[in-house]
């Protein structure tokens, strides 16, 4: 199952002409999951390789403009294309009011529109996987979203099966599943003869914006991916501070004592590029990326490696000859 976040906007509180304004994309197999939505999101979305998809879930980490001035604009054209799916857009209280207020601005939608608001320490409950939320540090009822999927079985190991008589087919299937089952000579056995011990799932934590504080360490612990506020340098601590937010060095040392896969910082601010706030970091925490906007976070299953970032993973980019370019990886220390 492909499990990878898409960067659609990695600007701190105003869009560069670099980077958009917040917001991100989960894709887990065929689920699709927008958290916040920025101003220019949708063009952001029609610009990349994924284009403007019938979302049938957004949420929103909190009620500044930065993370929500999008959502009008979107929820207006998915009605002029003729939308029937219902909508259910996620946040912290106060969602419902603030739609109230929007709704003089996109009028009248072809389809359901479903606001539900949330509190820390909820649960979404998804077939093979769970969303949450947990309490963050900011200038404003916040939290951040958790992924986290749910154990898998472990591997069947085919030849000491064959060796204990039992045939290939529905009885393998139901030994992975947990069952104990019968051979014709009367044999029971046990699912653990065959099965290994059962494989963890996968852990994405996504914080909004945030100064350093125990909640998200708590939340990110073991987390394959960890999205961070992490937009200032270390000269630029206090402003950090005094707006809400992280500086890279501060969501490096988060990353460290939570043991984390590979950080990401996001929110940058338009002081920076991206390169000098990856070096601070990586003297603390050595796994860190500065996505930048169509940059993808691969997220494989833990025995299958560790989260990769390919650049502009979800551009689509022109050749010289005009054709298109297929999206590669970054070489060894590129930003």
């Amino acid at each position: 199952m492909d499990l990878d976040v898409v960067f659609i906007g990695t600007s701190g509180s105003t869009p560069t002409a670099r980077r958009g304004a917040p917001s991100l994309l989960i894709r887990r197999g065929g689920d699709r999951l927008l958290v916040d939505c920025g101003e220019g999101t949708q063009r952001q979305l029609q610009r990349s390789s994924i284009g403007l998809l019938d979302l049938p879930d957004i949420f929103v980490t909190h009620l500044h403009a930065d993370h929500y001035l999008g959502l009008p604009g979107m929820l207006k054209t998915f009605s002029l294309r003729g939308r029937e799916a219902p909508l259910t857009v996620y946040g912290p209280p106060g969602i419902r009011a603030l739609f109230s207020a929007l709704r003089q601005v996109f009028g009248k939608l072809s389809y359901e529109l479903a606001l539900v608001e949330l509190e820390p320490g909820e649960r979404i409950d998804r077939r093979e996987y769970r969303l949450g939320t947990f309490a963050v540090d900011h200038d404003a009822t916040a939290f951040g979203y958790t992924l986290v999927e749910g154990a898998r079985p472990g591997r069947f190991d085919v030849e000491a099966a064959r060796q204990l008589g039992v045939p290939e087919g529905p009885l393998w299937g139901a030994l992975q599943r947990g069952a104990a089952v019968e051979l014709d000579d009367g044999t029971t056995v046990l699912p653990e003869a065959v099965v290994g011990e059962a494989r963890p799932g996968r852990r994405v934590v996504v914080t909004g914006d945030t100064r350093p504080a125990r909640s998200v360490l708590e939340a990110a612990k073991g987390a394959q991916l960890l999205v961070h506020d992490g937009g200032f340098g270390d000269e630029e601590i206090d402003r950090a501070n005094e707006t809400g937010h992280s500086s890279a060095t501060q969501a490096a040392q988060l990353a460290c004592g939570a043991d984390v896969g590979l950080l990401a910082l996001n929110h940058i601010s338009p002081r920076y590029f991206g390169p000098e706030l990856a070096r601070e970091a990586r003297a603390i925490f050595a796994n860190t990326v500065v996505p930048r906007d169509f940059d993808v976070v691969e997220v494989p299953f833990p025995e299958r490696g560790t989260p990769r970032l390919i650049k502009r993973g979800a551009a689509v980019a022109t050749g010289p000859s005009g054709g298109l370019e297929q999206p590669s990886a970054p070489a060894a220390g590129e930003e």
